[in-house]
Formats: structure tokens, C-alpha cells, sequence
């Protein structure tokens, strides 16, 4: 009796991490993302198995392009963004860190800066530089020849490099900067806050209009101390959490932990994250802040 293959379910749940993975840098948004993956789901549940001899590629293929138009369309919804819009965190574990191609590719500093680029540059960089896809296979994904996918991929790496900020690679020490950080923020230490900040320091919200956060880059290391601390006291008060739809008595917790392969300042309420917050280090000093407070991007806070 012949041996029984796996099913079709089990194929693609095989391939379930990677299509995610591949989703979510192309789109920067985890739900969006989501979405893409069921998209593919529904695609290869349609087409019949002895249609597909190399189901991992049809998946990326698929995926792929099923991202490449939701950016296009997302593109539009982002002009009419309340404030600026960030890139939606997602919870990562340890593991990631060990493959540095897909660590760097998945930070917040990075997604930002990958925002630069069309969706077609952003696709082909993500599957060459994060997956390491071969030229000839990206362009069949993408359908175009290889030396235009070559000439794709200089280019966006030309843009990334160019617009790419310096940061702390020594993830202990970002953690350690981290953690003084959360500590003089709860503390209400405007002098040990300020002694972590470079001259330069700039802090960029993302609240959608749907939490109180400044809607232009506070600039400064006065202006960014003092928003900071003001934060940090508004937590526990109506002015915060009455933003958000939330009592004025919840149980709250701040830690540092792992978002996006990097450690970040995460601020719950009853367990649900209400604040996240990741520090650009460079030169023992933090230089930029992402501060996102907006909670249908927090909701979907999960592993990829």
C-alpha cells in the first residue's frame, strides 16, 4: 500500500511561519498581514495539488504578490493617516535573533526606513536580503526578468543603506540602556533621563488619533525629557487611559522586553498592551524613540 503524503492542510501549515514572515516586512502591519496569508490559504486550498510541483514557491509566489497589491492599496490609506504612521510592533522571541538576516529585517528602525520604497523594490528586498531567495526565483515571483530584479534589489539596497539610521548592535547593552531608561521614566528622574539622550534626540508617536500622543516629532533632548516624564505621570490618570477607552484604575505593568528582535518598553493594562516604546541607541545614547500608543496596532501583538 503506497505511504499517504501529507495533506494540504499540513503543507501549507508547514510553510505557515515563513509566508508570515515574508508578509509582514512587505507590508509592516501584522494584521494586514494576516489577512494576505489567509488570502494564499484560500488560493491553494482552489488550486489542485497535481497542479503544483513545488508548493513552498507557489506559497511564496502567491503571498508575495498578494502583498505587493495590499501595499498599494494601503499606501492610499496611510496619506490619510491621523499623525504619522508606524510600522505595527509584533512580540519576538529569542530564537529570531540567531538568524541576523531576519532579525534586522524585522526591526522598527528598519520596517520605517523600508517604507521608503515602492512596493515592488520593498518586495524584492525583503525575499533577497531577509530570505535569501536566489535572483532567478524572485523574478519569477515577481514576474520580471533577472537583470531587472538585480537592478531592483541595488537600487533598494542603495535607498535602504542611505536612509538607514546607526544603532547599538550589543543587544545586552540595549537592553541594559533600555531598562535605565524605563527606570528613570517611572521614577520621574528628569536629570537620569536626560544624561540617556543624544543632542539630536528625536521622538515619533503613532497613536492614529486614538490615544493622546503628539502628532509631529518632539525634537530635543528638553522637549523629549519632559514629554517623556509627562507620559509616565499621565499613565495612571484619566488623561492617558481615558484616551483609550480604558478606567482610570486598571492594573498596569511596564517591562522591557523583545519587539521586533529588539528590547523594547512595553506598558500593560490588565495583561492587554497599552504603550509600546523602542529606543534607537547609538553611541550609549539614545538617538531616536518610536512611541506607539495606538491600540488596534497593539492588539495584534503576536510572535512571527
Amino acid at each position: 500500500m503506497p505511504a499517504i503524503g501529507p495533506s494540504g492542510d499540513e503543507i501549507f501549515e508547514a510553510h505557515r511561519d515563513v509566508l508570515n514572515g515574508i508578509a509582514y516586512r512587505i507590508l509592516g502591519s501584522h494584521s494586514d498581514a494576516e489577512d494576505a496569508v489567509q488570502d494564499a490559504w484560500l488560493r491553494w486550498s482552489a488550486t489542485g495539488r497535481e497542479q503544483i510541483d513545488d508548493p513552498k514557491a507557489f506559497l511564496v509566489t502567491v503571498t508575495t504578490r498578494l502583498a505587493i497589491d495590499r501595499l498599494r492599496r494601503a499606501r492610499t490609506r496611510r496619506e490619510a493617516y491621523v499623525g504619522t504612521w508606524l510600522p505595527e510592533p509584533i512580540a519576538t522571541g529569542p530564537d529570531l535573533v540567531e538568524h541576523a538576516a531576519l532579525a534586522e529585517s524585522v526591526e522598527l528602525a528598519m520596517l520605517v526606513v523600508l517604507e521608503t520604497l515602492t512596493p515592488l523594490q520593498r518586495a524584492v528586498f525583503v525575499l533577497r536580503e531577509a530570505f535569501g531567495l536566489p535572483y532567478s526565483e524572485i523574478a519569477a515571483v515577481v514576474q520580471r526578468d533577472e537583470p531587472a530584479v538585480r537592478q531592483l534589489a541595488r537600487r533598494a539596497r542603495a535607498d535602504v543603506d542611505a536612509r538607514r539610521p546607526r544603532f547599538e548592535t550589543d543587544r545586552a547593552h540595549r537592553r541594559e540602556l533600555t531598562e535605565r531608561f524605563l527606570s528613570a521614566c517611572a521614577s520621574g528622574d528628569i536629570d537620569g533621563l536626560t544624561s540617556l539622550l543624544a543632542a539630536n534626540v528625536t521622538l515619533t508617536s503613532d497613536s492614529g488619533g486614538k490615544a493622546k500622543a503628539p502628532r509631529r516629532v518632539v525634537a530635543g533632548v528638553d522637549k523629549v525629557s519632559r514629554f517623556l516624564i509627562a507620559v509616565a505621570s499621565l499613565t495612571g490618570t484619566n488623561g492617558f487611559l481615558g484616551s483609550i477607552g480604558l478606567s482610570p484604575t486598571p492594573h498596569l505593568e511596564a517591562g522591557v522586553t523583545d519587539v521586533n528582535a529588539a528590547p523594547a518598553i512595553v506598558v500593560t493594562a490588565d495583561g492587554s498592551p497599552i504603550l509600546v516604546m523602542s529606543l534607537l541607541v547609538a553611541d550609549g545614547r539614545v538617538e531616536e524613540i518610536y512611541l506607539l500608543v495606538n491600540p488596534e496596532k497593539l492588539a495584534g501583538m503576536s510572535r512571527t
